[in-house]
């Protein structure tokens, strides 16, 4: 089969969880598939040669569309006095919009598979079978934005919110098939079909997340995209809240915030006992060099990457409800949960000092991951779904 797969950015590298997700899947489809991929580009410093290059080996065709800065402003204000999301608008250019129905007339795909509702807008009218990943329920995550908003931002994100979930209505008519991270964030899409969806989870390079012998360097750690607001807000919660509770019995204790473009609320938060690391090369460093891992999330929907990448390594990880609803890990025996900064302190601290607790909470989620989470079946799912029947 030919498939036309439409990303809102480019799949590399791999720093944010839409591209993760996108790269492996393009792999995997491309083992029994065509792949024409078109990825709309809104950044200018990205390394386009490199991408190509990691990308080709699964593409009969790369197309990268440049979104220049200029009609992303133009085209938010037309979203603003529109009913569109702002993110929508964001990603849609009518040059590209263009480019994207020349590419498809010249390549004529048996199928279309589009990732996320921003790139929706460009597939409208298009008579040709088509699937939409959702990935996450975008509606609620800005929901849980609102109240930890500022005051001046609040009523721009009410609004987002609004028509966002409206958007996320709308377009569930426009596709055949619908797939999304996980059941919770399934039963959040506000369509009454929403049981249509199906769950296709993400996966782990576990030849690459792999455990490994290295010095501790850290005690702790939280990776992620430092610029992408749950993160910002979970890495403050971390060093300001949880923390400080931690170093009342381990006052040596360190921890590291490691990921790409630290927002300056991140950046901030460098001290003696927090390392800031910006963009690693290699972000088995982080783990690898680090005893605990956390993600004390709270805000944002879907599957968190990072929790999959740190159990794959043998990390013990610690996470809220929030996050564990998606990963669907057993309390207790494969990840420890705990929804305040009192509860995440202790888990810490018994992680720290408790060595028969550390292995048993690495061991167990190692395996659970191994055994649950994994790009070749979830994958699978994905590929039996697009050519399955959408009438049936």
């Amino acid at each position: 089969m030919r498939i036309f797969i439409l990303l809102s950015r480019i799949p590399y590298p791999l720093e944010k969880g839409d591209k993760l997700r996108a790269f492996h899947q393009i792999k995997e489809l491309s083992k029994h598939n065509e792949i024409i991929l078109c990825a709309l580009n809104p950044v200018s410093n990205i390394d386009k040669q490199k991408a190509f290059s990691s990308l080709q080996p699964y593409c009969r065709s790369i197309n990268f569309l440049d979104l220049p800065l200029y009609g992303r402003l133009v085209n938010v204000v037309r979203a603003f006095f529109s009913s569109l999301p702002l993110q929508s608008g964001y990603f849609y250019n009518y040059r590209a919009a263009r480019e994207i129905r020349r590419l498809i007339k010249e390549y004529n795909p048996d199928h279309i598979y589009c990732q996320l509702i921003r790139t929706s807008e460009y597939l409208k009218n298009i008579p040709i079978t088509k699937t939409i990943d959702y990935q996450d329920v975008f509606s609620y995550g800005m929901k849980r934005r609102i109240l930890k908003s500022n005051f001046f931002l609040r009523p721009f994100i009410k609004l987002e919110f609004n028509r966002l979930s409206n958007y996320e209505a709308q377009v569930f008519d426009l596709f055949d098939h619908h797939t999304i991270i996980s059941v919770p964030d399934r039963d959040l899409i506000p369509h009454v079909d929403r049981n249509r969806i199906r769950v296709v989870l993400n996966g782990v390079d576990h030849e690459f997340f792999k455990p490994q012998q290295k010095e501790k360097k850290a005690d702790v750690v939280f990776t992620g995209n430092m610029a992408y607001p749950p993160n910002v807000d979970a890495a403050v919660f971390l060093a300001k809240e949880i923390m400080p509770l931690v170093w009342k019995s381990n006052p040596q204790a360190t921890l590291l915030l490691a990921g790409a473009s630290p927002d300056h609320r991140v950046t901030a938060l460098k001290s003696d006992k927090v390392q800031v690391s910006g963009w690693m090369d290699d972000i088995r460093e982080a783990y690898a060099t680090s005893r605990v891992f956390i993600a004390p999330m709270r805000l944002g929907t879907g599957l968190q990457n990072k929790l999959l990448e740190a159990m794959s390594m043998k990390l013990p990880t610690i996470t809220t409800p929030l996050a564990n609803n998606a990963l669907n890990a057993l309390e207790n025996m494969e990840i420890l949960v705990g929804e305040d900064a009192v509860t995440l302190a202790e888990h810490i601290v018994s992680l720290l000092n408790d060595q028969d607790l550390y292995t048993l909470i690495a061991e167990n989620g190692h395996q659970f991951v191994l055994k649950n989470y994994n790009w070749t079946e979830a994958t699978r799912q994905l590929e039996d779904l697009i050519n399955s029947d959408p009438n049936q």
